[in-house]
């Protein structure tokens, strides 16, 4: 994992410069700065909102006592979107705008929760071990108390 995210730290910001260097000499450098300081605030505006709505729904998901899981996914995919989109560059833009459109968040937390199916045991205080769920293969003891 380590080993991915060093290549990605590495290969994002040459990507970026390489692209900042394309688009500037079409452009010119002014009109790149500027779309770079457009699409920074259209994203912390589109972020906002969108972060709000997620908010609500996580809100209302608790009142209805269901677990919030996919209200929380979509509000991490949401602030994700917007570190990536106040970042200056091209790559990190269109990555951060397509998380904010629905439908991709939609894909992608179907995909992220099938990766992350089994990997979490919920333990409910006041309940024997042994009328919780059956043990998982997965489960090594460990318990994260929150």
């Amino acid at each position: 994992m380590f080993g991915k995210l060093l290549i990605l730290f590495i290969l994002v910001p040459i990507a970026e410069l390489g692209l900042f260097m394309t688009l500037g000499a079409a452009l010119g450098f002014p009109r790149t700065i500027v779309i770079i300081i457009l699409t920074a605030i259209l994203g912390a505006a589109l972020t906002k909102s969108q972060g709000r709505k997620a908010m609500e729904k996580f809100q209302q998901a608790t009142e209805q006592g269901r677990i919030p899981a996919r209200e929380a996914l979509d509000g991490i995919m949401i602030l994700l979107a917007g570190a990536v989109l106040i970042t200056p560059g091209f790559l990190t833009d269109a990555f951060g705008f397509l998380l904010l459109v629905p439908p991709v968040r939609s894909v992608l937390a179907g995909y992220l929760g099938e990766r992350l199916k089994g990997k979490f045991h919920v333990v409910t205080p006041g309940v024997p071990p042994q009328e919780q769920k059956p043990k998982s293969p997965l489960d090594d003891e460990n318990v994260i108390d929150v």
